[in-house]
């Protein structure tokens, strides 16, 4: 590969999903000898307090703010074409002309829906291959736009919502979402039990409460089965969410033998590995996770938009329960976890959306789409001049 290739990433910090997709497709550029791979976070440049204040107003959509982000997530379909999405298409235009005039990248990747980048090259001419890696398993027409490239998408399913608007096969690549390589390798699960001091021979219930702890219900999930059961023995990840863990503590102490509280865990693929199911939100990179290691998931309470989307999904495809009510979930952990059989036909069904070296996979496609479009763009102003 061409170490002298610029490739730009850009993306944004709504969820941790899309920044851990831009830096697990640097990291493979690095890798692979690309010595100048840039992340930008472009709305955070370009507005720090706007873009400060609706990452505070899109997390509080896990809770208070519900029914905006489902006006926001649905409605932006009746408006796409309307005045009131020009603001959205201009966001961060300055920013993206100086970065574009400062580093000259060769490729643009957004991991994020930025349609400022290809009406950048519809407004000014300028003619940078550009990509979508799309971060969860259902589409928005945010995504969209003619000046896209091509798209690099999760499964079929959403390769097919991509053509039932126009997007032509030619430009969908099913690679699945680019996760971390150490979700894809083998490993020893007997010293896993040691490290994290948990028992092998109790099952284990993994709750997830996301990087900055929006699960809801998490203390009274972690009663509900402390009280209940004592074949099982629950951990609790805390992500960023200090308040959180801080609030856990002493359940811990009370019942040091059945349950353990973690704040951010960095290899918590190892945790996966040893669950014997997992209480989750359904974002695009904890489920694409989940696939890799075949973890069975259930998923609490999933808010309208794409984790509702990312639900229904999984759920239809038998690779993930979904519980709505704090009541009902006791008896659904239950109902799952005295079935082996319906516990391995969950590990099976997850395990079939897995799609292996997702990152490989684009990368390699991206480099040789560029290519392709920066041929044909010099013929044509060959022929032009």
């Amino acid at each position: 590969m061409n170490s002298d290739l610029k490739i730009l990433i850009l993306t944004a910090k709504y969820g941790n999903g899309h920044v851990q997709v831009a830096k697990t497709l640097e990291n493979k550029y690095k890798e692979l000898g690309v010595k100048k791979v840039t992340i930008c976070n472009l709305y955070s440049e370009s507005f720090p307090v706007f873009s400060e204040i609706t990452q505070y107003l899109y997390l509080k959509s896990f809770s208070i703010g519900k029914q905006f982000y489902r006006l926001f997530y649905y409605g932006v379909d009746k408006i796409y074409n309307k005045r009131m999405m020009n603001l959205y298409f201009k966001m961060g235009h300055k920013r993206l002309h100086q970065i574009v005039t400062a580093e000259q990248p060769d490729i643009i990747i957004n991991t994020f829906p930025m349609i400022v980048v290809p009406e950048y090259r519809r407004k000014t001419g300028t003619v940078i291959p550009t990509f979508n890696v799309l971060t969860d398993f259902c589409l928005h027409r945010i995504w969209v736009h003619e000046n896209i490239d091509k798209y690099y998408v999760a499964t079929d399913h959403v390769k097919g919502k991509l053509n039932e608007i126009g997007v032509p096969s030619s430009s969908i690549k099913v690679t699945g979402i680019p996760i971390r390589p150490q979700f894809e390798v083998e490993y020893n699960t007997l010293d896993l039990y040691e490290k994290y001091e948990l028992d092998p021979n109790k099952k284990t219930l993994l709750i997830m409460a996301g990087a900055h702890g929006v699960l809801k219900n998490v203390k009274e999930l972690c009663l509900t089965f402390l009280t209940n059961r004592e074949d099982i023995q629950t951990v609790v990840v805390c992500g960023n969410n200090h308040l959180l863990k801080e609030s856990l503590d002493p359940l811990a102490q009370v019942y040091p033998e059945h349950f353990k509280v973690l704040s951010y865990v960095e290899r918590v693929d190892e945790l996966y590995r040893i669950a014997s199911c997992m209480i989750t939100k359904p974002g695009g990179i904890t489920l694409t996770e989940a696939t890799a290691i075949g973890v069975p998931v259930i998923l609490f309470k999933p808010v309208p938009g794409q984790e509702k989307e990312n639900a229904l999904f999984f759920a239809e495809k038998q690779a993930a329960i979904v519980v709505n009510q704090l009541e009902d979930m006791t008896s659904e952990v239950d109902k799952l976890l005295s079935n082996p059989k319906k516990l391995e036909n969950m590990k099976n069904n997850i395990k079939k959306l897995h799609v292996y070296h997702s990152a490989d996979l684009i990368v390699e496609d991206i480099m040789k789409e560029a290519s392709y479009i920066r041929e044909k763009h010099t013929m044509i102003d060959s022929v032009n001049y």
